[in-house]
């Protein structure tokens, strides 16, 4: 007897509350699907189904056998569906809610890979650090920088963690000179971020010692993370960004890390999309080239 395929009969009897309803949706006889249930039945060694009233009922052990089995089917199906996903195209539109840093400063870092790996995608991208309703307002996955996340009905699926670190152009730093200190910090201009995250200081420690505040009173700031990071490349001032946002541009040359025996903290890059039994491929593509992404960096 094949167990699934009774198991799958035995829930169609009881979603049809009856044998006749039951043969019709799976498309057989009623005598099969009674033949099905006993063989069923004889296997298990007990009564599923009372048959000795009017009233279509369980028994308690059928009320046992069917939540079973119902869990069963749901967790086989899902993994036929996931399999299947695997070999499916990955193409359509792809609505991603991302922040600024990811969706601006750090686009020629993971966008042409992407590109070049699903050519028949269409990516939509939303540029905005602000949080957005992904099932209200339409999207199939967001990226999001942040501490650690409090509880959330979102699937959320860690990215990497990234230090926080001070940065300034090496113009700046030839005109102005090397901090040593937090201290020095003090007499140094400091760009502040006055969007998502902001803060009047800075919290710098070393491992060694209380951990430094540094007061944020500089003339200029900034409300967009894109304003703020060219104004630390133009040579503005010192700026606080996420390791991954700087790396380009540290390996470059045009930025130097300051202060690097201190930390600034780190934040999370998540990937967000809703529960649901089956991931789109089109999800699972972006969030693992994502993930592998960072991975590298």
């Amino acid at each position: 007897m094949d167990q699934l395929l009774a198991m799958r009969v035995f829930r169609s009897i009881v979603d049809a509350k009856g044998f006749s309803a039951a043969a019709e949706r799976l498309g057989t006889s009623h005598s099969t699907v009674s033949r099905q249930l006993k063989q069923l039945e004889a296997t298990l060694g007990v009564q599923l189904i009372n048959r000795n009233t009017r009233q279509f009922a369980l028994t308690a052990a059928g009320e046992r056998y069917f939540a079973a089995s119902v869990d069963i089917l749901e967790r086989v199906d899902a993994a036929t569906e996931a399999m299947a996903g695997e070999h499916q195209t990955v193409a359509g539109r792809l609505r991603v809610s991302v922040p600024l840093a990811i969706g601006t400063l750090e686009l020629a870092d993971w966008l042409p890979a992407f590109q070049k790996h699903y050519p028949d995608l269409q990516l939509e991208l939303s540029c905005s650090d602000q949080f957005v309703d992904l099932v209200a307002e339409g999207f199939d996955v967001a990226l999001r920088i942040s501490g650690p996340l409090a509880d959330t009905s979102l699937v959320a699926r860690t990215l990497a963690v990234s230090d926080i670190v001070l940065v300034a152009s090496p113009a700046y730093v030839a005109q102005h000179g090397l901090p040593r200190t937090p201290q020095q910090l003090a007499k140094h201009e400091l760009l502040t971020f006055s969007g998502t995250h902001a803060a009047d200081h800075w919290v710098l420690t070393s491992g060694r010692g209380a951990p430094a505040h540094v007061e944020l009173n500089g003339r200029l700031t900034f409300d967009a993370i894109t304003a703020l990071y060219s104004a630390a490349l133009a040579g503005a001032g010192i700026a606080a960004f996420t390791r991954h946002t700087v790396q380009t541009d540290l390996a470059r040359g045009h930025l130097v890390h300051l202060l690097p025996g201190y930390s600034l903290g780190a934040r999370h890059y998540y990937a967000l999309y809703p529960q649901t039994r089956y991931v789109a491929p089109k999800v699972r593509a972006f969030v693992d080239h994502m993930a592998e992404h960072y991975r590298k960096r």
